[in-house]
């Protein structure tokens, strides 16, 4: 179990808008220090300020994640602003929507350059941070479609099934020398966020996410609990389990399902023409919001979440007992750089 949240430092990157966002204000709620991180000045701008109308504590720190050197200052910022750092929760993404024909090597290389480097730089940052203050977590937001592609997303899905590789053995090498930095991934359903709408579409028309639909609070939530309370890997949604379980049982049969084009490609187009108006190589500007425009039920609870997905495994506990008996003997924690 980490220290009470009213007294870590939290950073987040990918804080303007969606899940980073909501997670931001829900760390900042619970009286964390919050140092939030993204491209957009302006949605930053907001976020902090909404903050520190509340009463919160949070700074803005604009960075590029795809620039490692802008992620490493972003990381001694927070150290020169609030002492150290706690958890570091990287959220960050881009779409490209379309058939992989369709869509060309450089939004490929683009959307992997954002989605998975990014984290990479992310990592890299935290981890010396991590250690001068002692310890912390590593929260990485992937999704179920890290288990299980969709159709029209390969590049994301790509991306995500990435990330559970590179937390997977960041987690077992930390465990490995006994490290006391835990590391969280985060496999969400849909979720009702700007992503959709700041995708790029090569379908000619805006795409939307595939039903059911969620509330990004409740990934919000869940990242929350996890710098408290660490786990493996946490599905956000019971959508994000079944698509899980659906993988495990039977690879193939889920791909006969989602080649019937109601499930796999009609569910994810909107009757809307697309506006041409993207993210995936710079930043949009505005005020940033948390909720998308889905036109169809969202649901702003998930019993699964909350019952099952966040409870510890076998495998969580056998870790920890690793960690344990590896553990070198505790030395005091470094101060942060002047």
């Amino acid at each position: 179990m980490s220290k009470p949240l009213s007294e870590q430092v939290v950073v987040i990157v990918g804080a303007s808008s969606g899940i980073g966002r909501a997670s931001a204000l829900a760390f900042a709620a619970r009286g964390a220090e919050v140092v939030c991180a993204a491209r957009s000045t302006q949605a930053l701008d907001t976020v902090v300020g909404e903050i520190r109308q509340a009463g919160g504590s949070a700074v803005a720190a604009p960075a590029d994640i795809t620039d490692p050197a802008a992620v490493r200052a972003l990381a001694e910022r927070a150290e020169r602003e609030y002492g150290r750092i706690d958890t570091w929760v990287n959220v960050a993404a881009v779409g490209v929507w379309g058939r992989v024909e369709d869509i060309t090597a450089a939004e490929f290389e683009r959307v992997m350059r954002v989605n998975f480097l990014g984290h990479v730089h992310g990592v890299h940052a935290a981890l010396p941070a991590l250690r001068r203050a002692g310890g912390g977590t590593i929260i990485g937001v992937s999704s179920a479609e890290g288990v299980r592609a969709v159709p029209l997303q390969a590049p994301y899905a790509a991306s995500k099934f990435a990330l559970r590789a590179l937390y997977d053995c960041l987690r077992s090498e930390l465990a490995q020398d006994g490290e006391p930095i835990a590391v969280t991934t985060i496999l969400p359903a849909s979720m009702d966020t700007p992503f959709f709408e700041h995708a790029r579409s090569k379908l000619g028309v805006m795409v939307k996410p595939p039903p059911p639909v969620y509330a990004p609070e409740i990934v919000a939530d869940s990242i929350v609990y996890a710098a408290r309370h660490p786990r493996r890997e946490i599905p956000v949604g019971g959508a994000a389990a079944a698509l899980m379980l659906a993988q495990r049982l039977s690879p193939a049969l889920t791909d006969a399902v989602l080649a019937i084009r109601r499930f796999g490609v009609s569910s994810q187009r909107t009757d809307r023409p697309d506006n041409g108006v993207d993210n995936l190589d710079e930043a949009l500007d505005g005020p940033g919001q948390i909720h998308g425009s889905h036109p169809g039920l969202v649901l702003r609870h998930s019993p699964f979440t909350r019952l099952i997905g966040r409870r510890p495994g076998p495998g969580d506990l056998a870790t920890a007992l690793v960690r344990l008996l590896h553990r070198a003997p505790r030395r005091e924690p470094e101060r942060a750089p002047a």
